[in-house]
């Protein structure tokens, strides 16, 4: 089976092989580093890095009509903040030739 995940973990290991860098300090860094994401969308700015995308937060409109997938119960849902990623041009043209298979998956 294709693994179609990589886990904060497999980041840490990654980042620990590459760097050489002890592997307690490396989950401290990635963990830092996502908390502050975190909190700078939660602040409402975006966060721009080069070459890799752009991480935003956007408006979804509230509807007086929408319903709970789960219970099929109509409710109604106010205007929210999302996360959202847009691929910068470097990332994008290294993703575009990707191999797709005939079912859209990797």
């Amino acid at each position: 089976m294709i693994q179609t995940k990589f886990t904060k973990q497999e980041l840490v290991d990654a980042v620990y092989e590459k760097s050489g860098i002890n592997r307690k300090d490396v989950k401290m860094l990635v963990d830092h580093v996502f908390e502050v994401i975190k909190d700078t969308l939660v602040e409402g700015m975006a966060i721009e890095l080069r070459g890799f995308g752009t991480f935003e937060v956007r408006i979804r409109k509230g509807r007086k009509k929408a319903r709970n997938p789960k219970t099929g119960k109509e409710v109604s849902v106010t205007s929210h903040g999302i996360a959202a990623f847009r691929g910068g041009r470097e990332l994008k043209q290294a993703l575009w030739n990707l191999p797709i298979r005939d079912d859209g998956g990797l």
